[in-house]
């Protein structure tokens, strides 16, 4: 990279993805209502090859508190019960030979706390990254400054541009997960 500019455009480009992939990460974290995202990180096992169940099987969302699984090929219908079973998501799957029935119980307060902890950690996960944008993007600067190929000027103007892009994508990410962690902990 070679200047100033160019810096700033790879580093909005590198927040904007992590932005998007602290609201992927978001999208499967429960909240009490039925959402196919939930089942997002869940792997199954298809010839050999661990593959996404929205890959394997249809997925409906047919009332705000169940959503249902149909499988390609009904021979993955055990299999896809037993790991939503031993997932992380704390849901009870019903199988009746040609579909799975999840039944979306309503969150305790003790899982939404969980729920809203592990909410922050990712969140914070994310914040740290578009630190390190800003560090890598400082650095840069700060060598060009150092290689003459910019002036002191452009080097404190480079680096504040960065800070200002650095506070604004912040405030969208926390403005992300304080939306999201209401959600959690709203009774419904």
């Amino acid at each position: 990279m070679n200047t100033v500019a160019e810096i700033e455009a790879g580093a909005k480009q590198r927040m904007e993805k992590a932005l998007t992939d602290l609201q992927h990460a978001m999208a499967a974290i429960r909240t009490g209502r039925a959402s196919i995202h939930l089942l997002d990180n869940i792997r199954v096992d298809y010839y050999g090859t661990p593959t996404p169940l929205n890959q394997v099987a249809n997925l409906h969302v047919p009332e705000p508190g169940m959503i249902t699984v149909q499988p390609w090929d009904a021979s993955l219908l055990g299999l896809i019960e037993k790991v939503i079973r031993t997932s992380d998501l704390g849901i009870n799957p019903g199988n009746d030979g040609k579909i799975i029935r999840l039944p979306i119980p309503p969150l305790t307060e003790e899982r939404r706390k969980e729920l809203a902890k592990k909410l922050h950690s990712i969140a914070e996960d994310h914040r740290v990254a578009v630190r390190n944008i800003r560090r890598d993007s400082n650095e840069h600067i700060k060598k060009l400054a150092k290689d003459k190929k910019i002036s002191e000027d452009d080097d404190r103007a480079g680096q504040a541009e960065m800070q200002k892009l650095t506070d604004a994508y912040m405030k969208r990410l926390d403005d992300a997960a304080k939306t999201k962690e209401k959600e959690i902990l709203d009774i419904k």
